[in-house]
C-alpha cells in the first residue's frame, strides 16, 4: 500500500466559524485516524458521520486533539468521545497545573480552589476530561516537542502556556479578576462593532494592512502541528496568534523544517487580522512575491476554516497576504474542503475554486 494522506477541513454550519478536521494517513502500511477539533458542540454528529463514511466506518479512532478550550472547536468533540473508541486525547487542562500556578493567583490560598474555578472557566475542556476519564481514555499533553502520530507539536511550550493562563482576562489574575471580567465583556462588544463597521480601500499588490490588536490569550494557547506527509509539508495552526506562530517558527528547526516553506497552511482563526502579520507570514511563508502568480503557478495551498453566514471571516487583508507569497487560497464556506496524496477518489467530491485576488483590503 503506498503512503497517503486526507486532511479534511469540514463545514461547520453556523453563524460563526469554528474548526474540525478528521485526517486519515497511512504510513509504511499503518493506517491512522486523527482529529483535530470538532466545530461546535452541534458539529459533532457531522464529524461522527463523515469518518463512518468517508474513512471506512473505522471501530477505533487513533486519537484526538483540542487546540484550544474554545467552544467553536472543542465542543463538537464531546460527540466523537462518547461514541466512538478513542485511544488518545491531546488536550492542556490548566487546572492540572494549580500548584504551579498558585503562587501567581494572588486572591487564592487553596490549590483545590483555584483548580475548581478553573475549570468553571473551562466548561469545554473540563466536559471532554469527564467523558475520557469515564471511558478510560488516556489524555496527553501536547507541549512543545511532543510528537501525536505523524504531527509534532510546535507550540505552545509549557511555560508559555503557563504564562497564558495567568494572562488571560478569563482567569482570576491578582484582585482584578471582577474589573478584567467587566472589561473583557465590554472589549468584546466594542471589538465586534469594529469589526463588522471595518472600511475598506482600494490597495496595490503586496500592500499589507494587519490590526494592531493581539488576538486572545485563549487563542494564543493553540496547539500548533507540523507533519510531513508524503514529503508534504504540513501545518495546523488553530487560533494561534502571532506569539504562538514566532514560538512554533523557533522550534521548527527541531522538527526538521526549514523554513520558510510549507505546502499545505491552514490559516489561523478563520483568516483573522489579528493573528498574522507581515513578518510572521515572512517567516513561515516567505516574503511577498513580486507580482501576482498565474493560475496553477501557485506554490502552495492556504486553507481557511470560515462559516458562509459568518460576515467577519476571512478578512480580505489575510486572503491578500496569502496570495502575495503565492498561494492558492480556498475556503470551507459553503461546503467541505480536503487535501489528499493517493487518497481513494470520492463521488460528489470535486476540486475547490480558490478565492480571486481582493483588490480591497480592510483600513
Amino acid at each position: 500500500m503506498s503512503d497517503s494522506f486526507e486532511i479534511d477541513f469540514l463545514d461547520v454550519e453556523s453563524s460563526k466559524s469554528g474548526d474540525a478536521i478528521p485526517i486519515r494517513y497511512s504510513l509504511g502500511g499503518e493506517v491512522n485516524i486523527h482529529i483535530v477539533d470538532g466545530g461546535f458542540q452541534e458539529t459533532g454528529d457531522s464529524v461522527v458521520l463523515h469518518i463512518k463514511r468517508y474513512y471506512g466506518a473505522p471501530s477505533f479512532i487513533d486519537r484526538v486533539i483540542v487546540t484550544h478550550p474554545d467552544g467553536d472547536h472543542a465542543g463538537g468533540l464531546r460527540t466523537v468521545l462518547e461514541q466512538s473508541k478513542v485511544g488518545e486525547l491531546w488536550m492542556l487542562r490548566p487546572w492540572i497545573y494549580a500548584e504551579e500556578l498558585i503562587d501567581r493567583f494572588s486572591r487564592f490560598t487553596s490549590i483545590d480552589n483555584l483548580k475548581k474555578r478553573l475549570r468553571e472557566i473551562y466548561p469545554n475542556i473540563n466536559a471532554l476530561e469527564e467523558i475520557a476519564v469515564e471511558k478510560g481514555i488516556a489524555i496527553y499533553e501536547p507541549f512543545q516537542g511532543s510528537s501525536i502520530g505523524a504531527f509534532t507539536v510546535l507550540a505552545p511550550s509549557k511555560s508559555r502556556y503557563l504564562d497564558l493562563i495567568v494572562e488571560s482576562e478569563k482567569t482570576p489574575e491578582s484582585t482584578k479578576e471582577e474589573k478584567a471580567t467587566e472589561t473583557a465583556s465590554l472589549s468584546s462588544i466594542f471589538e465586534a462593532v469594529a469589526e463588522k463597521t471595518v472600511s475598506l480601500w482600494k490597495a496595490v499588490w503586496g500592500e499589507e494592512v494587519f490590526s494592531d490588536e493581539e488576538t486572545s490569550s485563549e487563542n494564543e494557547m493553540s496547539v500548533i502541528q507540523y507533519a510531513s506527509l508524503c514529503e508534504k509539508r504540513i501545518l495546523l495552526t488553530g487560533d494561534a496568534g502571532r506569539g504562538a506562530l514566532n514560538e512554533a517558527a523557533d522550534f521548527a528547526p527541531n522538527a526538521g523544517l526549514v523554513l520558510p516553506g510549507i505546502d499545505r497552511f491552514q490559516v489561523p482563526h478563520h483568516g483573522s487580522r489579528r493573528n498574522v502579520s507581515t513578518e510572521v507570514l515572512d517567516r513561515w511563508l516567505g516574503p511577498r512575491l513580486r507580482d501576482k502568480p498565474e493560475k496553477s503557478e501557485e506554490t502552495f495551498t492556504a486553507i481557511i476554516s470560515a462559516a458562509k453566514k459568518d460576515e467577519d471571516h476571512p478578512r480580505k487583508a489575510v486572503v491578500r497576504a496569502m496570495i502575495h507569497r503565492g498561494a492558492k487560497v480556498v475556503t470551507t464556506q459553503g461546503s467541505s474542503l480536503r487535501i489528499s496524496h493517493n487518497a481513494p477518489k470520492r463521488e460528489g467530491w470535486s476540486a475547490a475554486i480558490p478565492l480571486e485576488y481582493p483588490e480591497e483590503q480592510e483600513s
